[in-house]
């Protein structure tokens, strides 16, 4: 099997690792539109060098392409591989619009290659712990959860990258980019989102940013199940974000590769979990190495990778749903097409 990855920044270099050293295949090519970047890549992985994805896929002929781009190239360049029959692996988002979500499903419903999604952090053993407590009944009924991310971002980090801060590059801020693996471990763990109210705010970057800082959302999930959402970069540093689902008989919480379980009567437990070596910043987790993995044992086997865009589709109707409800000051509805709430539905 042979991959290619286009994209050569900071999230690609993690890709090419885990290419070169845990999965059978060959990486054949790397493409940038600038050439400095293309050409270090290429060489820190013993790889070729490409400036063009066309010239890339035409010259190398890949049957599974990285996507590892600024957002709003993630829909054109999975629809240009697609069309080719090239497999896609995608960083996130997977899209920043309806418009391209309703592309994206087309040329996968029109391809026989697949598409597979990186939401790494549901392959964390905290995550995977804390599913399996809520799935065992163990836990009890949930009553609500929340879910918190404060991180830092400073000017610097939108202004060098050429793209960032741009909502028509970006698509969005501090959701879009940094917290929407929170909002989505929210989602796997409680299940269907019917509605979302949802606000944001540029506070710090006025004069740099065209894109939120800080997002804040109540979501409604089926089985009566509400939770609170609240992000920014706004803060002075990146501290571990924070999921807790309150249930009847404790409440799990979450702090990136924590997990402790709250017993009505004082008593805390930690579940003794194996942890993989991260690969990256901290805060992107330990999955990468076994989503990645997961994808192209899928591919070999024929078997379904789970992060697939069917599957995920409710956790990215959120995202956009959120931002829809931010924008307008109105409650959107998530599962339903078209979105909106019927008029007699309560808010």
């Amino acid at each position: 099997m042979k991959s290619a990855i286009a994209g050569c920044g900071t999230i690609a270099q993690l890709h090419g690792r885990v290419l070169t050293d845990w999965i059978d295949t060959s990486l054949v090519g790397a493409a940038d539109i600038d050439d400095g970047k293309a050409r270090a890549y290429a060489e820190t992985w013993h790889t070729n060098a490409y400036t063009s994805l066309e010239e890339m896929l035409c010259q190398e002929q890949p049957d599974v392409l990285h996507i590892c781009t600024p957002h709003y190239l993630h829909v054109p360049m999975a629809e240009y591989a697609l069309a080719q029959g090239i497999h896609v692996f995608m960083e996130k988002p997977p899209v920043i619009s309806r418009e391209q979500l309703y592309r994206l499903q087309q040329a996968v419903k029109n391809s026989g290659a697949r598409l597979g999604l990186c939401y790494q952090n549901r392959y964390n053993p905290s995550i995977r712990t804390a599913l399996h407590i809520l799935s065992s009944g163990k836990a009890g009924k949930i009553l609500g959860a929340r879910g918190i991310v404060t991180w830092h971002r400073d000017s610097a980090y939108y202004t060098d990258s050429g793209w960032r801060g741009k909502l028509a590059d970006e698509g969005g801020g501090v959701l879009i980019n940094q917290a929407v693996h929170t909002m989505d471990l929210l989602q796997y763990l409680l299940g269907r989102p019917l509605a979302v109210e949802a606000s944001m705010a540029n506070h710090h970057l006025k004069s740099v940013i065209e894109v939120e800082d800080t997002m804040e959302a109540f979501i409604r999930f089926e089985g009566n199940i509400n939770a609170s959402f609240y992000a920014t970069t706004a803060y002075c540093a990146d501290v571990p974000p924070l999921i807790e689902v309150a249930c009847e008989h404790m409440t799990i919480r979450i702090e990136e590769m924590e997990l402790t379980l709250l017993y009505p009567d004082g008593r805390r437990e930690k579940p003794r979990l194996e942890h993989r070596e991260a690969l990256g910043k901290s805060y992107w987790g330990t999955g990468h190495r076994d989503c990645i993995s997961d994808f192209y044992h899928a591919l070999q086997t024929g078997s379904e990778f789970p992060l697939n865009l069917q599957n995920m589709e409710a956790s990215i109707r959120l995202m956009l749903a959120a931002y829809e409800s931010a924008e307008s000051g109105q409650v959107v509805r998530v599962d339903s097409n078209p979105w909106e709430l019927p008029a007699d539905a309560p808010a």
